[in-house]
């Protein structure tokens, strides 16, 4: 029997992070390798033979003094020792010939191996096979490619055997994770441009960190090959052989230009200084600046104005500017001060244009799109085909004017990522399905709506054909994606009816597939892997089926990939050892299904060993990092700041640290926020104290895009930033100056010389039009109010004077509540809850609009009114509800009374609760809905976690001797929203052991109010589990311990377990022994 699940998880993960931060002086290819053929394998691809790759590997087409026996039997026992840890027919070496598996020593290898000729050879044989099975060969050639092409002196390769190695390596970095990606350290100018070319063309797959990587090595390059000169830091030994780089060095030039390619996204603003104006103006001209920059997909907007300030100065006239207004690409995106423009040339700017969505762009938008509009005829076909994408700029009133047979091709050419407006969706939709809310269309038809599809009434989902829909589950999974989670419980419905469960679980794609609720799961009798491998599942799903496949002993970790994510504690404590290996490898190839890892004694540590760290440097604690020296410190700090997550007791010490390392944030530069930033908006005085700086505001908004979720503190400040002239901000200051009424408005706390809102600023801000005084939203302009009032009403956390005010300017818009038609109250959203109890009856909400709704602030008394007129003007009761329409209510089911809640009809709620995970009702009612899930799965003494995350934030409504009752392991699969529902009374019911198994996500969202309920030794228990350090309870405890994405708690089966003192004094050897490793 393995060891202790929990144990053996956590010194595995640890272990298997720390095996990468081992220096690899021999070629690490394998692993690579093993991963590529892992893809093969999940295609189907079959296994070769043994002919076809003697064929290959022994160069059996070749004369015979090109071959070499020797690389060849070394090369072909390293790949049948690839394959035979991948293949399913591992261990059983008939099928692979009888070949007897022998691998020599790296060193010994790598001699062997090092022939590049021999290498392009079989690479070229490789290529020409036709056979479906040379995927293995292709996996397992492409990272060797390029471990002989970072390793070997390249006067060792010849030209053509450099391209060949250069075109299979190819896979290999489409799929390298950043910590294994290395390059050459010396490649001449020649070779450098066929690296950078292949570079190129693997751009699109790759991460940011390893994009950086790119650039920073062909920064060192060129500067080396073209300018005899260095850009490596000094403490690299060969910085030493040649001069340090002037920085006023143009190294940017043409040739420089051309090898960076769509890699110039990665450059840092002051490098485009280092481009001489004549090269960049040509470099522009011929268009390849636009052809470079269409593959990126996030530029810095620092940068991208940079550029555009850079290439206007190659532009001298109207007539030039006619010329190469097409070549902007995606620096059009920072135009804001473009000049006035013909039609023609505002059509071409604007095309350019459709997909930016930064700040200030907006307005940019409107006013091409009226002059392209100005004699244009919004019935012609071509006129508004041409606007692509920046069709969605058209009023609802302009949408409702084209023909219907135009506007069903200018919808079919749109493309997935089109974003509406409610008012636009409802015009749409309606021109598309005339007056009949219900009306039945194939899937054909339905298909045609795809960029529309979440206006679609639900109705209309439920009786689209099944067999039509699972004919096209390419054009489904397409479709599904935009959909709401009642429109997919809706199309659910519809299906359930006419087709099995199984088939439902066999074919629906992606979001379809994780509404499946678990009821439907198990009457699928899912009995084989082959059923769920190649599946996305949520959670809850996934904890289903690894209970399942455990219960079935078919547990092979290899192949459960995203089921691994809900595999327990107590399934590791009974795994086999001879299992082991097939767990270790899984966590291995499946890291995306892992939580987090912790690692210590880091001083000592160089830069170059930073790199190496991964997830570990994440976790480490401020402590740990001050032990470091000051330069490693520094670049310690920097690559945090690509942390997905920083513990929650770490950050206020780590903000400490950072403060003290890179000085007062109020004096860094523009580069510097951009690096450290995410660390510091970690912080909410830290956000709160940032100046009002020029490049400020764009700097937080390009941070900002790439954070989850953003704090109210930093959205405060970007409102600060918007409203707020700055000193260089010229075009906000002339409007200012005309806004003399401005000086008489009551200015917003900490936004001085605040603004009234006008168009332009409500648009840009968006959800943080919230902080708007209510005296401010009052002397807005009535036109302003028309023109903005879906963005005001998408905001939610309105206090009761700003809804008081917005509810009356509703009033004056629309008129009497009883005269509000259904898209006026989509329209008003969240600034319906400024109407009284009464009045919200009398409103005719749609079902199919409650979930845009469902964030704002409602009151109890409000969600039963709304609860009251949905029922009241759309003709249900609470026994009619089918599991559509529970989801589509949303919160909203929250307003149902205690008697209403006991007639739901017990088969549809099955399917619908783990569709409502997020709704948040009051205690009462959420003990209502407890007593359902009772009735509908049992004793909460059974339930497992499956049943626990499928609940969602109903678990809250359990009473002290329920949550009592569960067992520990069910803890850490409790929503992180649900913890703060519980009532502390009922909280401080929680054992010891269920407290330490809450996991420290959960419990950071612990309040304040439920600590102070808890003893002692309960509070001490949650500060373990908070700062991931679980101790042994003893027989009746549990130990702790990180699992995939969530994480998952042991069981306690009562074995002897390791405390967390014994975890670090089993890792501290293994630490050790590998920080002497990376000093070496």
């Amino acid at each position: 029997m393995a060891p202790k699940g929990g144990t053996f998880l956590f010194l595995l993960i640890v272990t298997c992070a720390a095996s990468d931060m081992m220096p690899r002086n021999e070629p690490d290819f394998k692993d690579m390798a093993k991963k590529l053929m892992m893809k093969c394998q999940s295609n189907g691809y079959p296994v070769p033979k043994m002919k076809l790759l003697h064929s290959v590997f022994n160069n059996s087409d070749l004369p015979m003094e090109s071959r070499n026996a020797n690389q060849s039997n070394t090369l072909l026992s390293a790949f049948l020792n690839v394959l035979d840890s991948v293949s399913s027919v591992r261990g059983n070496r008939g099928l692979l010939g009888g070949v007897s598996v022998y691998l020599d020593k790296p060193n010994k290898m790598k001699n062997k191996m090092w022939n590049c000729t021999h290498l392009s050879n079989m690479i070229k044989l490789m290529r020409n096979s036709s056979d479906s099975s040379a995927c293995y060969m292709q996996a397992f050639m492409g990272p060797l490619s390029w471990a002989t092409l970072t390793t070997q002196d390249e006067n060792n390769i010849d030209t053509d055997d450099y391209d060949t190695l250069l075109l299979a390596a190819k896979p290999a970095l489409m799929s390298m994770p950043p910590k294994r990606m290395t390059f050459p350290t010396r490649v001449k100018a020649q070779k450098m441009k066929k690296m950078m070319k292949m570079l190129q063309e693997v751009y699109d797959p790759m991460s940011e960190d390893q994009r950086t990587q790119v650039v920073k090595w062909a920064k060192e390059q060129i500067t080396e090959n073209y300018f005899n000169c260095s850009l490596r830091p000094s403490s690299d030994a060969r910085s030493l052989l040649m001069e340090r780089c002037k920085p006023s060095l143009k190294w940017l030039n043409l040739e420089a230009l051309m090898m960076m390619g769509p890699y110039l996204s990665r450059l840092a603003p002051g490098d485009v200084d280092s481009s001489p104006k004549e090269k960049l103006c040509e470099y522009f001209r011929s268009a390849k600046l636009r052809a470079t920059m269409s593959r990126v997909t996030r530029l810095n907007p620092r940068l991208g104005k940079k550029f555009l300030q850079k290439v206007q100065q190659c532009i001298s006239g109207q007539r030039e500017f006619a010329e190469h207004v097409e070549k902007f690409g995606t620096l059009a995106c920072y135009y804001y001060d473009a000049p006035d423009l013909t039609a023609n040339l505002s059509s071409k700017l604007l095309s350019q244009i459709s997909n930016c969505n930064n700040p200030g762009v907006t307005k940019l938008k409107k006013r091409l799109l009226e002059s392209v509009m100005w004699n244009s005829n919004i019935t012609d076909t071509l006129a508004v085909s041409e606007l692509g994408s920046s069709v969605t700029l058209l009023t609802p009133k302009q949408l409702s004017m084209i023909p219907g047979t135009n506007l069903k091709e200018v919808l079919k050419n749109l493309g997935p990522n089109i974003q509406w407006t409610k008012a636009q969706l409802h015009t749409l939709v309606k021109k598309q399905l005339g007056n009949k809310k219900c009306k039945g269309v194939s899937f054909g038809e339905l298909m045609v709506l795809e960029s529309v599809v979440e206006g679609v009434p639900s109705c209309i989902l439920k009786h689209v054909n099944a067999q039509e829909i699972l004919r096209d589950t390419e054009g489904l999974k397409k479709i599904s994606k935009r959909m709401k989670k009642s429109q997919l419980q809706a199309m659910l419905q519809g299906l359930r009816e006419n087709v099995e469960a199984s088939e439902l679980v066999q074919k629906l794609p992606g979001p379809l597939l994780r509404s499946i609720s678990l009821n439907n799961l198990d009457k699928a009798n899912i009995t084989s892997l082959d059923q769920v491998e190649s599946k996305t599942w949520s959670l809850s799903q996934a904890a289903f089926l690894a209970k399942r496949m455990h219960d079935l002993k078919k547990l092979q970790f290899r192949r459960l990939r995203s089921v691994l994510q809900g595999i327990t504690c107590k399934m590791i404590d009974k795994v086999a050892d001879s299992d082991m290996k097939d767990l270790t490898q899984a966590i291995e190839e499946t890291p995306q299904w892992l939580s987090k890892v912790q690692g210590t004694a880091l001083s000592g540590l160089t830069i170059e060993d930073v790199s190496r760290l991964g997830p570990i440097l994440c976790e480490l604690q401020p402590s740990q990092l001050r032990l470091m020296a000051p330069d490693v410190l520094k670049a310690s700090l920097q690559a945090m700041a690509s942390c997905h997550h920083i513990p929650q007791h770490h950050r206020g010490e780590l903000i400490q640290l950072l403060n003290q390392t890179f000085g007062d944030p109020s004096d860094w530069s523009a580069d510097t926020m951009e690096t450290l930033g995410p660390l510091l908006l970690l912080d909410n005085n830290a956000i709160s104290a940032l100046p009002n700086k020029p490049w400020m505001k764009d700097v937080l908004y390009f941070l900002k895009s790439s954070m989850p979720h953003a704090s109210d503190a930093l959205k405060k400040k970007l409102f600060d930033l918007t409203i707020t002239p700055t000193t260089s901000n010229g075009a906000r200051k002339k409007r200012a100056a005309k806004s003399n009424d401005n000086s008489s408005a009551d200015s917003h706390s900490n936004a001085v010389n605040a603004e009234h809102p006008s168009v332009e600023l409500i648009e840009e801000l968006g959800i943080n039009n919230v902080y708007w005084t209510a005296e401010q939203l009052n002397i807005t302009s009535m036109d302003t109010f028309l023109a903005t009032v879906e963005i005001l009403g998408s905001v939610s956390g309105y206090d009761a004077d700003q809804l008081a005010v917005l509810s009356v300017k509703a009033t004056e818009a629309f008129g009497p509540v009883l005269q509000m038609n259904e898209s006026v109250i989509t329209q008003m959203g969240c600034i319906a809850q400024g109407f009284s109890d009464s009045d919200l009856e009398e409103l005719a909400f749609s079902l199919d609009t409650l979930e845009e709704i469902a964030h704002c602030s409602w009151n109890k008394s409000q969600i039963r009114s709304v609860w009251k007129g949905i029922a009241k003007h759309n003709n249900l009761t609470a026994r009619q509800l089918g599991a559509a329409e529970m989801v589509a209510l949303n919160r909203f089911i929250c307003g149902l009374s205690s008697s209403e809640i006991q007639q739901l009809n017990m088969d549809a709620f099955k399917e619908a609760v783990g569709s409502m995970d997020g709704i948040q009702c009051t205690f009462e009612i959420t003990q209502q809905l407890k007593s359902l899930c009772v009735s509908a799965f049992g004793d909460p003494r059974t339930w497992h976690e499956a049943h626990v995350s499928n609940m969602g934030n109903i678990i809250a409504g359990l009473n002290a001797t329920e949550l009592a009752s569960l067992d520990p392991p069910v803890y850490c699969y409790f929503s992180k929203t649900c913890i703060a529902l519980i009532p502390q009374q009922n909280f401080a019911a929680l054992s010891v052991a269920q407290l330490e198994a809450l996991g420290p996500d959960n419990a950071a969202m612990v309040t304040d109010e439920q600590r102070a309920a808890l003893s002692d030794k309960q509070l001490a228990a949650l500060e373990r589990t908070s700062s991931g350090s679980i101790e042994s309870t003893g027989s009746t405890g549990s130990t702790g311990s990180p699992v995939p994405v969530d994480p998952i708690e042991n069981t306690g089966s009562g074995s002897p377990s390791l405390s967390v003192e014994g975890i670090s004094a089993f890792l501290k050897p293994l630490l050790f022994l590998i920080m002497g490793f990376l000093l070496l």
